[in-house]
């Protein structure tokens, strides 16, 4: 793996982030709302359809990593839980959503690239996911080429499914369903044989109780996606408040604590990157 800085001299920017947090973050009884923290309330994008990322639950509460990276970033920021507006970004609304202002910053599966660098800043990254495979825990399936007359399931418009048939099996059999959901039911009764996208989203659905023991990962990393946090473009300030804050996550144990917690005890995560660093 490769790893690319996307900033220059992170380790001063870190630090002239850690004292702007300290002296100016604490919270205060204003009624502004800004993204600097102290204000009323504070509107965070997340993914609402996703187990062990972002989901929001039959009774209306919010749960997984990415919620618990972004309600441990705004108390950073000075602002309760209660204070979280919760947002749905779906992935073709994020670049949108920060800059029309909906939100103040977004945590949901926001993969790092140059394209959306153009459009909107990143903090980070905070977690380092790899495409891979969800198969049935009693299958054979081990390597790419294993995929040659299976049924391989992604949604519709997803690019995963794409790469695996064009990088390393030609001959699969490409299914496109509207959601995960249904791939994974599909995989569970059969229908399909394998499931690609990112392993983090993969292993989330994996661990849920009703399917506990019933998928496994294989384990291909096929694609590097570094997590970061989207802010609206050329909000420094609010990107390096950010940074310091997952710096903190990491060093007080919270992050690992948030991983281990979401995505079961069989995911083979990586280490949390350094901030800036991108891995390609």
């Amino acid at each position: 793996m490769r790893i690319r800085k996307v900033t220059t001299a992170a380790a001063a920017v870190a630090a002239l982030a850690l004292t702007a947090t300290a002296c100016g973050s604490g919270g205060s009884d204003s009624d502004s709302g800004d993204s600097s923290g102290g204000g009323k309330k504070i509107t965070v994008g997340i993914k609402f359809d996703q187990p062990g990322l972002g989901l929001k639950t039959p009774d209306g509460t919010y749960a997984g990593f990415d919620v618990d990276v972004a309600t441990y970033l705004a108390k950073e920021l000075g602002y309760d839980a209660k204070d979280i507006e919760w947002k749905e970004t779906p992935s073709a609304d994020r670049e949108t959503a920060l800059q029309r202002g909906d939100v103040d910053f977004i945590a949901a599966t926001y993969s790092i690239n140059e394209e959306r660098q153009q459009k909107v800043d990143f903090a980070g990254p905070y977690f380092l996911a790899h495409q891979d495979l969800l198969v049935r825990s009693n299958d054979k399936i081990s390597k790419g080429d294993d995929l040659n007359g299976k049924k391989l399931c992604s949604v519709t418009g997803s690019t995963s499914a794409q790469n695996v048939k064009k990088e390393i099996a030609p001959k699969a059999q490409l299914k496109e369903y509207g959601t995960y959901s249904e791939c994974i039911d599909g995989l569970a009764s059969e229908a399909v044989d394998a499931i690609t996208t990112d392993d983090s989203i993969l292993a989330g659905y994996a661990a849920q109780d009703q399917h506990k023991g019933k998928f496994k990962l294989a384990g291909l990393n096929l694609s590097n996606e570094n997590y970061g946090v989207g802010v609206k473009k050329g909000d420094t300030e609010l990107k390096d408040k950010i940074n310091a804050a997952l710096e903190k996550m990491v060093k007080d144990g919270s992050w690992e604590k948030a991983v281990k917690a979401n995505f079961g005890p069989d995911y083979k995560y990586e280490p949390a990157p350094r901030i800036g660093d991108i891995v390609s």
